[in-house]
Order: structure tokens, then sequence, then C-alpha cells
């Protein structure tokens, strides 16, 4: 099979479809892969080591998406990138295809196969390719949101965290999956007073067993629970992920006027729709506003901040499923694993998984 990864044109998204590494293992399979011209470059992956890992460098996306079969990318392609695609192409990347209802059906009408990474399900109920992303976002969620507290970036002027005579600064956490829990993590480790609140009592009690009591709160979700939470906090991360769906708005525009002004909200929920009713999405480049006094973080690609890292990760976790797409073939991988099945959001033009056509009203 003849695989193809293109360089991503996301503001400020350097992170690769395959390192030369994942490379040299596919192309041991038999396989064909063709990297453009400085996909890599900026997290230290010349074309010259994807050329020693066996790769063939092509000089356009035009020509690489012309000779290749199955894509391998990390972000969903943007408009741009529409006029290289057909119903010949299998896309294996993040797709999202839930918070945008135009771009979904745009990307449906050229005929591709669109397999979601953050869709693939496993054993348990989890989602293992979405998972690493999820953990890194998780993290920067704590970092960039201290980050713009900051006074010189519009924030109150509060550092998170505890000092003598001091009381810690709160941080509130909607949503206690993978990301929430990493966002959980790194509070605590910064000294801050967390407020946890979810939907799932046994979520919050496995919380509870794992993290204790001590300058932390567990609080089962409803509007007044999240309201009473806003007005407290200085930092509120916003992890809310319904697989396939859209993210419901748990926070409404009504509630930040109860808050402290220059307050800061990171929405990790951001690529499927958002959490916040006042959320919209940001980039790298300009990744904050502010509304009602509070500021809003909303970059669709937290990850793309620690490309190298996110990479690394992120190959961990997809080779053990392209090398079964690429060894069996598309039709018959997908077929004999129903939890790659669990990924095919798009097919034969048209949005195939039910969650997403329910987001999508289709």
């Amino acid at each position: 099979m003849k695989i193809g990864v293109p360089k991503e044109i996301k503001n400020h998204e350097y992170r690769v479809g395959l390192t030369p590494m994942s490379v040299a293992k596919i192309i041991a399979n038999n396989h064909e892969v063709y990297v453009e011209i400085d996909a890599g470059t900026e997290i230290g992956f010349s074309n010259d080591m994807y050329v020693k890992a066996g790769a063939i460098i092509m000089k356009s996306p035009k020509e690489l998406y012309e000779v290749c079969e199955l894509i391998i990318k990390v972000k969903e392609p943007m408009p741009e990138e529409f006029q290289y695609l057909n119903d010949q192409h299998t896309i294996f990347a993040y797709l999202h295809l839930a918070g945008n209802k135009k771009d979904a059906l745009e990307l449906a009408s050229t005929g591709i196969t669109g397999i979601a990474l953050e869709t693939v399900t496993d054993d348990d109920g989890s989602m293992p390719l979405l998972s690493p992303m999820s953990a890194i976002a998780g993290q920067l969620s704590i970092l960039v949101g201290s980050y713009h507290l900051l006074k010189p970036n519009r924030g109150m002027g509060t550092l998170i965290g505890a000092f003598e005579n001091v009381d810690p600064r709160v941080v509130t956490v909607i949503g206690a999956g993978v990301a929430g829990r990493e966002a959980i993590k790194k509070a605590i480790d910064n000294r801050a007073h967390v407020i946890v609140i979810d939907l799932s009592s046994q979520r919050l009690n496995e919380l509870e067993n794992a993290f204790g009591n001590k300058n932390i709160e567990y609080i089962l979700s409803t509007e007044t629970a999240i309201e009473s939470a806003l007005m407290e906090s200085d930092l509120v991360i916003g992890a809310v992920y319904v697989i396939g769906k859209q993210a419901p708005k748990v926070v409404k525009n009504s509630m930040l006027k109860q808050m402290k002004p220059g307050a800061a909200m990171v929405d990790i929920s951001i690529d499927q729709g958002g959490c916040f009713e006042s959320s919209k999405p940001t980039t790298h480049a300009n990744p904050t506003y502010e509304h009602e006094g509070i500021i809003h973080y909303c970059v669709t690609n937290m990850p793309g901040a620690v490309p190298l890292t996110a990479t690394a990760a992120l190959n961990k976790a997809t080779l053990p499923y392209i090398l079964e797409l690429v060894n069996k073939g598309i039709d018959n991988a997908l077929l004999s694993n129903n939890h790659l099945a669990n990924g095919l959001n798009i097919k034969n033009y048209k949005v195939v998984h039910e969650a997403v056509k329910e987001s999508l009203s289709l």
C-alpha cells in the first residue's frame, strides 16, 4: 500500500503523522511511504531522516495525494486541502466532525473514507488514540491557564499555588476523564485548591480514592454546582467529552457575570464545539479573548504546542492500528476489528458515525 504523510497546515501545528522510526516499521512490512517535504523539520525530523528510513520525499501536497491511498495526518484536513481529496483516499486523523457541520459535509463530499482517531475504542470503553492527546491537553491546561492569569496577560494577577498565610487559589475542573484527570494532577502539584465536577459518582469516588481530600472537593455535576464553583474560581478547565458528539454547554453565559473579573477559562473541549456557551475557536497565534471580563483560551490544537512530545505519544498509540490497516487492507481491517471500525466517520460521501450524525442533525 502507498501511504502519504502530508505537512500539517493548521495554525502553529508542527506535529507530524509518522516519525522516521514509524516509517521504517511500515516499510519493513513491504509498503511504500511518501512524506511531504519538510513535514517534520520543525521538530527535528529532517528530510534526510525520512529518506534513510526508506520514505520518498514529495515536493508538494498535490503530488503526494495523487500517489497515495492512505493518508496519515494529525489534524483534520483544512478546507484548502479538500481540493486534493477524492474517493481513492482514506484519511486516518483526528477529524472532530461534530464541531463544524459545514466542514464535515464538505469533507464527506470529497468521497474520502474518514477514520477518526478520536472515536476508535478499546475493550474497556476507552479511546486509546484520543487518550494521549487528552492527557497532554489536560496538563497544558493548567500551564496556559496560569500564564493567562498573569496581569500583563490581562488576567486577574494571581499565581496558582499556596504560600504561607495566603489562601490557595481555586481551580475548577469540569469533566474528569483523561484530560480532566491530568488537569487535576497538575493543579494538585501546583498546590491549588481543586474543585472536581463530573456527572459520574463512581468516577468521583475513584478520584477521591486516588487523590484524597486535602484541598480538593468532589462534586456531582448540576447547573447549580457549576455556578457555585465558578464564583470561587481563579481558573476553570472545561474537559467534557462525549464520544463523537458535540460537547454539551455546561457553563452558561449568565454564569460568567458571577465570576471574579480577570479569571481564566480553558476549554479543552473546543475541538468538539466547546463546553462553555461563550467558547469560540482560537489559535496558538491568537489564543485568548475576553468575554464578560473573563479570559477565554480555546485553542483547537493544544497539543500542537508541544509537538515533539505529542508526535512521539501519538505514534506509539497509532502505529499498531496503521499496520493493521496496511497489512489487512482498509476494508478487511475495519471488518475484522470492531474497535477500529468505530473510528469510521465518513464513507461513500456520507457521515456514517451515529453519534456524529446526531450532533450534526443528519
